[in-house]
């Protein structure tokens, strides 16, 4: 079952490969921000999106478990102990957690499937809510979430309607093999009914489309779908024996331990990834130490380069890697002269020679950082590179020079040119974009000028992460 509204959302880092082949971690820019903000979110009150969404779509869950309970039939008694115990095991396995991409993926499968065959169908989806408002408590006196926020469990116990309405509306009391066709529907029937009470919180709650959260949902969904048969085998044992779903807390015990590990392992990676940043920024505020211009110049190149990575709909690894490049283009100017760097007048060859090299020395220096900033250096390498492949230090051209440098290339001549330089005033909005178009297909990819005037024309520049 997926977890969203409980404030239990993450975005987990992605494996990717190094130029040399070995496996690198590779974060969204927004994971940390996201991550905390969830995590803070849980040990915090409702929002108000959040009340609207508890009366919505949990009081429509609650008055449909009502009236389950009134109109369903069942012939099914067990032993009271036995559905406390049910609620109980179910409360035990909502709270060990497997973070999957932007949610929390639980193995309440394990004994929700048991719980069809074992428990009255009109009981079973207010006895899933109260499992999982019991999990809710238990992590309250922890102190791991706020009480208030228990009772979202309502939003996420929707999954249960679904199949209950199935194999009651077919008559399956008695768990058979020749009833797989119902048993299939039945898990259709979950996830159709998971997708459509979580997608609803989240619209009421926070305005999410469906498009955006469907694949998440469903990806969590993976983990539902490959636990179900391991519940059904329980199930079949369960019917005669009620009791044997007792035998799943080792499995619950050792699940419990490699969510622990996997929670830890994406703390570890969002600390690399602060640390990375936390060094890209610093980097940064040297180079503005030491020249105010290239400081506050590249602070507005990564604001249009951001921009313009949103306009072109790149991914978010690219997107991370143009907010670094265009905040350290410049950081190999650190290894230049002063005099040069600061000269009030045009360059002369030797100097302009030397200017040049500061790429080079970017990648080099960002290379000895390794890791992350490492691996940026290549991209920084290439920010002066020219679309017809007159730029340097390597002469490429087209789409051999990386996106995210021709981004960054054409974002640093639109900023130089409407900004003031010790040589020559800042020239007008209109007049730089001219330049661009003027020099599109020659100098500059001519895709990313077309997004980089659409940026500046609609003002729609986003401020750096």
């Amino acid at each position: 079952m997926p977890i969203f509204l409980s404030g239990m959302s993450t975005i987990e880092p992605q494996r990717s490969l190094a130029a040399d082949g070995a496996p690198t971690l590779a974060f969204d820019p927004r994971a940390d921000e996201i991550v905390g903000g969830h995590r803070d979110e849980r040990v915090g009150g409702l929002s108000r999106g959040d009340l609207r969404a508890l009366w919505v779509v949990g009081g429509s869950f609650l008055a449909t478990g009502l009236v389950l309970s009134a109109v369903l039939s069942t012939e099914r008694s067990p032993r009271l102990l036995t559905v406390l115990l049910y609620i109980a095991l179910y409360a035990l396995v909502s709270r060990v957690e497997f973070e999957v991409f932007t949610g929390a993926s639980v193995p309440t499968q394990l004994v929700f499937v048991p719980m069809l065959f074992v428990l009255p169908l009109n009981t079973v989806p207010l006895a899933v809510a109260l499992g999982l408002m019991l999990g809710g408590l238990l992590d309250w006196l922890q102190g791991r979430v706020a009480l208030e926020r228990d009772a979202l469990s309502l939003i996420g116990s929707w999954h249960a309607v679904g199949p209950v309405l199935v194999l009651s509306l077919t008559g399956t009391t008695v768990l058979r093999w020749s009833s797989w066709p119902v048993l299939v529907g039945a898990l259709a029937a979950q996830f159709a009914t998971e997708l459509a009470g979580v997608a609803l919180g989240e619209r009421v709650a926070r305005g999410t489309p469906l498009r955006e959260l469907a694949p998440h949902v469903v990806r969590a969904q993976r983990v539902d779908a490959m636990l179900a048969p391991v519940g059904l085998l329980v199930a079949f044992a369960a019917q005669s024996q009620p009791y044997t779903l007792l035998l799943l807390l080792p499995l619950v015990w050792l699940l419990r331990v490699f969510a622990r590990e996997r929670h830890a392992r994406i703390d570890n990676a969002l600390e690399l990834s602060h640390a990375y940043r936390g060094t890209a920024f610093l980097l940064g505020d040297v180079v503005e130490a030491d020249d105010a211009y290239t400081g506050l110049h590249s602070r507005d190149v990564v604001e249009l380069s951001v921009a313009v990575a949103d306009q072109l709909g790149l991914g978010q690894q690219e997107r991370r890697d143009t907010e670094f490049v265009a905040l350290l283009h410049d950081v190999g100017k650190i290894r230049i002269p002063a005099e040069i760097i600061n000269k009030p007048g045009k360059l002369d060859d030797e100097e302009r020679r030397l200017m040049e090299t500061h790429t080079i020395e970017g990648e080099l220096m960002l290379e000895r950082v390794g890791g992350l900033l490492g691996s940026v250096g290549r991209l920084v390498r290439s920010c002066h590179e020219r679309w017809d492949g007159q730029g340097y230090p390597d002469g490429l051209a087209g789409e051999a020079i990386p996106r995210v440098a021709r981004i960054v290339m054409c974002c640093d001549a639109y900023s130089a040119m409407t900004t003031d330089r010790s040589y020559r005033k800042a020239l007008a909005v209109e007049v730089a974009l001219g330049e661009l178009r003027k020099h599109a297909g020659t100098q500059f990819d001519p895709a990313v000028v077309d997004a980089l005037i659409a940026v500046v024309e609609h003002g729609s520049a986003a401020r750096p992460l």
